[in-house]
């Protein structure tokens, strides 16, 4: 009966179908690249005030260059804001999704949310440290004589968790878009028990 309506509709209509799902496509493309850039914007941010987070007193010098933990912060930041801008621009082109592109989509989100949620778990332990010092290996706290360092860092690590919301986001939406590409397994009655079993 739906085919057969379907076969029925006339060019028209047709035509205002066609129009509909070009614009539901064009507004989910717009959407996707606006999240996909918004986390680049967080990243950039980040990073500048990780690079400018340095203080130098009567008690000596400081830097976020001293710490590892700091650096990879940096580095993650980095390579985040490129992937999100690099991806937004393949988002933004409009072309149909094909089975390897929502696999490589899926795939790199999935990596680059761990990455910067792994930067921003260590980097709010180091500040965590830094703050209230750990008495059990007679580690001292350092904010106290650091605060302006202590506050930027603090700024960055705060930012680099909304960043790693908007790549769980990211996470979600790309899976869903893959995995929305693939059938529901087809079920089939069990005559003993009368129960439903999915055919795979």
């Amino acid at each position: 009966m739906k085919s057969a309506n379907m076969a029925g509709s006339s060019p028209l209509q047709q035509r205002e179908l066609d129009d509909e799902n070009e614009s539901s496509s064009s507004s989910m493309r717009t959407a996707e690249t606006i999240l996909r850039l918004l986390p680049m914007g967080l990243c950039v941010v980040a990073l500048v005030i990780m690079l400018n987070d340095s203080q130098t007193n009567e008690y000596g010098s400081l830097s976020y260059s001293d710490l590892g933990t700091f650096r990879y912060l940096v580095h993650a930041n980095g390579i985040c804001a490129g992937y999100s801008l690099l991806s937004a621009i393949v988002a933004a082109v409009p072309h149909p999704i094909t089975m390897s592109r929502a696999w490589t989509f899926f795939l790199l989100d999935q990596v680059l949310t761990y990455v910067i949620l792994a930067a921003g778990a260590v980097s709010m332990e180091l500040v965590y440290l830094a703050y209230k010092g750990d008495t059990a290996v007679t580690w001292s706290e350092s904010c106290g004589s650091f605060g302006g360092f202590c506050h930027k860092a603090s700024a960055s690590v705060s930012i680099t968790f909304i960043v790693s919301l908007c790549y769980a986001g990211l996470s979600l939406l790309s899976s869903y878009r893959l995995f929305s590409k693939y059938d529901a397994p087809v079920g089939f009655y069990n005559n003993k028990g009368g129960i439903e079993i999915a055919n795979y």
